[in-house]
């Protein structure tokens, strides 16, 4: 048994209920896309790919906080990763119009990166690890304020978010004593709104160009 968040006291498939049943935040997230590129008729490929993985972000989730075990923590860590890989090289594809080699050199050294990053685990209650993520969007969000057609600050919004998040996540386990129900599941909570935003403004701008 994994037990790495305040919530749970012991082991059980029902030991985290908050944190389990708060990644509906993903399935939500997954929703809103959906009504958003159907709204605006944007499904494709790109977009319903997106939306699998957001689910799949909020099933490997899920899995982690019910079973706590290596392989549930495994399928939530390379969920997330997916999600990302995924994430910036349509941006870097369709919005920035990078050439292909450009982008796989980016994406290659964003996961070179991302799989170095979990050595600090023991740095910030492993929070350190989504450094890269916060780094990379952060340079997107840039990007998009001075060049998107539309939502130009989502992105920006989204950093915000993601950076409160973050915080949240890494305050967990020092809250323990004084609040012990934790802050993770904020982390699942906001990290379902900066999946739909930054996806939001994927798609709006792919649509604008």
């Amino acid at each position: 048994m994994i037990d790495i968040y305040c919530e749970r006291l012991g082991p059980g498939l029902w030991a985290e209920p908050v944190n389990a049943l708060t990644n509906l935040a993903f399935f939500i997230s997954a929703f809103m896309v959906w009504v958003l590129a159907k709204q605006r008729e944007l499904l494709s490929t790109s977009s319903w790919l997106l939306i699998i993985l957001i689910v799949g972000i909020g099933l490997g989730s899920g899995l982690f906080h019910s079973f706590a075990t290596g392989w549930a923590r495994l399928l939530d860590e390379l969920s997330i990763l997916m999600f990302q890989i995924v994430f910036l090289w349509l941006y870097c594809q369709y919005v920035i119009s990078l050439r292909v080699l450009l982008t796989g050199c980016a994406v290659l050294a964003f996961v070179l990166i991302s799989l170095i990053m979990p050595q600090f685990s023991h740095l910030l209650n492993g929070s350190l690890a989504y450094a890269p993520a916060l780094a990379v969007l952060l340079v997107l969000a840039i990007y998009h304020y001075r060049h998107a057609g539309t939502e130009r600050r989502i992105l920006l919004w989204a950093v915000l978010v993601l950076a409160l998040s973050l915080s949240l996540r890494t305050i967990d386990i020092a809250l323990c004593e004084s609040f012990a129900l934790g802050t993770h599941f904020l982390w699942h909570v906001l990290n379902g709104l900066v999946l739909y935003l930054v996806t939001r403004g994927l798609l709006l701008q792919q649509a604008h160009r």
